[in-house]
């Protein structure tokens, strides 16, 4: 049998390894600068980012329950803070602000007992929010308004049934925190 000697092949992979790996990394950088321009990763890629702070003044009620728009404001900035990039100032000059309006708030008599005491009832309210940049413009555009408004009206009802202890107080600060939710939700950029 013939021995053949061995070449060191140690030096040759590591110098194709090197190369390979100088081509990938240049491949991806120019796939980085052509191809994602514009594009956000991450948790906060849903939201504008033009847009750092937000003015949210306490909404306006139209209502007889005094106490509503304290409580959708305070609401709506939790969920603000806790879902979005955006910061929370008091100082109307921030970059955008959040307008809300309560509406309305009625109950509905779902069921009746035979004396006619209310058994189930639906409890709804109806906010207006507007979302305008420092220029006037709106941010809030997920859907067209027919009427050129610039604001989006929300809806939400909550069920209770008095006979089973809950209160109308309790289902109107389910509706307060749903629509808080909604109103963020439209913040998000369509895609």
């Amino acid at each position: 049998m013939v021995m053949l000697p061995q070449r060191n092949n140690d030096a040759a992979c590591a110098g194709a390894a090197t190369g390979r790996a100088w081509l990938l990394s240049l491949v991806l950088a120019a796939l980085s600068i052509v191809g994602c321009t514009g594009y956000q990763v991450g948790p906060y890629a849903m939201y504008r980012s033009d847009v750092r702070t937000i003015h949210v003044p306490i909404a306006r009620n139209d209502t007889f329950r005094h106490d509503l728009g304290v409580r959708l404001t305070e609401a709506v900035i939790r969920e603000i803070e806790r879902r979005t990039p955006y910061k929370v100032t008091g100082d109307p000059t921030a970059d955008s602000t959040l307008t809300m309006r309560f509406l309305t708030e009625t109950k509905r008599v779902l069921t009746e007992t035979s004396g006619d005491d209310p058994r189930a009832l639906d409890a709804v309210v109806s906010v207006q929010a507007a979302w305008i940049d420092r220029q006037g413009q709106v941010l809030m555009q997920n859907q067209l308004l027919p009427d050129n408004s610039l604001a989006f009206t929300f809806s939400q009802n909550g069920r209770l049934v008095p006979e089973a202890g809950q209160s109308i107080e309790t289902e109107l600060q389910d509706a307060i925190e749903d629509l808080a939710s909604r109103i963020v939700s439209q913040m998000e950029i369509r895609w």
